[in-house]
């Protein structure tokens, strides 16, 4: 097996070289027929280079986590970079293979029932609060923030989002009843009822969220206008002048794309205004990775706009407006690596160094996703009416403006 791992990554690595150095002690320098950065690793089992050569979209994490893969003379992210980079031009056999096979299966997936979804979210966004509290900003915005210049601090950045995204739902008088689908620990409900005097619920699906909401609200004085329950936004049926959802479609499930934007529309009053924030792909319908969809987010998929397109377009509701944000989320988890790095040994306090290697496998991994292979953010503004918002853009940026100088 490791003969045909030897052909597999020699046919693979076309941009740069790897250096790998197998189980037995022997080492092999792959170089790719194109200029770019090197980069190398240890393999220290053969039951590693067995796995690698059979699945290596899923065993690549699964031995990482585990001590058996190292990179050598490198950082994990220079690896990752120049593993990724050639992904996008030439994918290792054994992974085209599982590719398809899962194409397939997304066809069969079983829905994310109400039951599932709330297993999905516990799994990780019921970590400890403590770590969330290490990476994010102070007001624990788990979303990509939006950078209006790049060497923006990262509370600046999260502002800069949450004022950005305000200007779209056009709260133009106060007291509007806002539904929050995905609240998190509750930054945006508060931001909008305490900057903008909305009324919010915010609704998730993660215990430990609603109860760190809860207490924030609380801590706030803002419980006459926000209130937080655990909730599926399917089983809410009253209506809403603005809906705004953040980070949270990526959850919902191919097959209930159509369900969520009927339930959107169907809490929307008729002149009602929704932003749906969400993670995407710019090169159409494809599929999560394994190691993520199995360690980091069960039942997660980023969607092409087509697919989502095709199901808003079944529901009756108008796109007014739809902006692509491309490297926002690259800087985003490029900060919180960079704290996570700084709070390392805080976090191995709370985890065990399989659940370092596998988060920081995540942050790595996901920010060069959105650097190298076509993930981005996209940002839909819906509405029933087509009346609901002004002709022309200008009333966004003009909001965003005197928001931004008055604060």
């Amino acid at each position: 097996m490791r003969r045909v791992l030897d052909i597999l990554l020699k046919n693979f690595i076309q941009i740069g070289a790897l250096t790998v150095t197998f189980s037995d002690g022997s080492t092999r320098r792959y170089q790719g027929a194109h200029r770019g950065g090197e980069a190398a690793l240890e393999i220290t089992t053969l039951k590693t280079e067995y796995a690698l050569a059979l699945n290596p979209g899923l065993s690549f994490g699964e031995e990482y986590m585990e001590g058996h893969i190292i990179p050598k003379n490198c950082t994990l992210k220079t690896l990752l970079h120049l593993l990724m980079q050639n992904m996008e031009n030439h994918s290792l056999l054994g992974e085209e293979i599982n590719a398809r096979f899962r194409q397939v299966a997304r066809v069969m997936r079983p829905l994310n029932s109400l039951k599932r979804s709330r297993f999905n979210v516990a799994h990780h966004y019921d970590l400890s609060g403590e770590l969330y509290a290490l990476l994010l900003d102070k007001d624990l915005q788990y979303s990509c923030a939006y950078f209006e210049r790049e060497d923006m601090s990262l509370e600046d950045a999260q502002e800069a989002k949450k004022r950005h995204i305000a200007s779209k739902l056009r709260l133009n008088r106060p007291g509007l009843e806002v539904l929050d689908i995905g609240c998190g620990w509750g930054g945006m409900a508060l931001t909008l009822a305490k900057d903008y005097g909305a009324k919010v619920l915010g609704i998730t699906l993660s215990v430990e969220q609603l109860n760190v909401a809860r207490r924030r609200a609380k801590e706030a004085n803002l419980e006459h206008l926000v209130r937080f329950e655990l909730l599926d936004y399917r089983n809410l049926y009253r209506k809403f002048d603005r809906i705004v959802s953040i980070g949270m479609f990526e959850h919902v499930g191919v097959k209930q794309y159509e369900t969520f934007f009927n339930s959107i529309r169907h809490c929307l009053k008729h002149d009602g205004v929704a932003l749906i924030h969400s993670i995407g792909r710019m090169d159409g319908p494809g599929t999560t990775n394994p190691w993520i969809a199995k360690y980091i987010f069960p039942g997660g998929y980023s969607p092409a706009l087509s697919e989502v397109f095709a199901s808003i377009e079944q529901t009756g509701l108008w796109v007014t407006d739809c902006e692509i944000l491309r490297l926002h989320y690259a800087l985003t988890l490029e900060q919180w690596h960079k704290r996570f790095s700084e709070h390392r040994e805080e976090i191995r306090a709370l985890y065990d160094d399989r659940f370092i290697r596998m988060f920081e496998l995540y942050l790595l991994a996901s920010e060069q996703a959105f650097r190298l292979q076509g993930h981005m953010n996209f940002q839909l503004q819906l509405t029933p009416s087509i009346e609901a918002v002004p002709l022309t853009r200008d009333y966004m940026f003009k909001e965003e403006s005197s928001k931004k100088e008055r604060q």
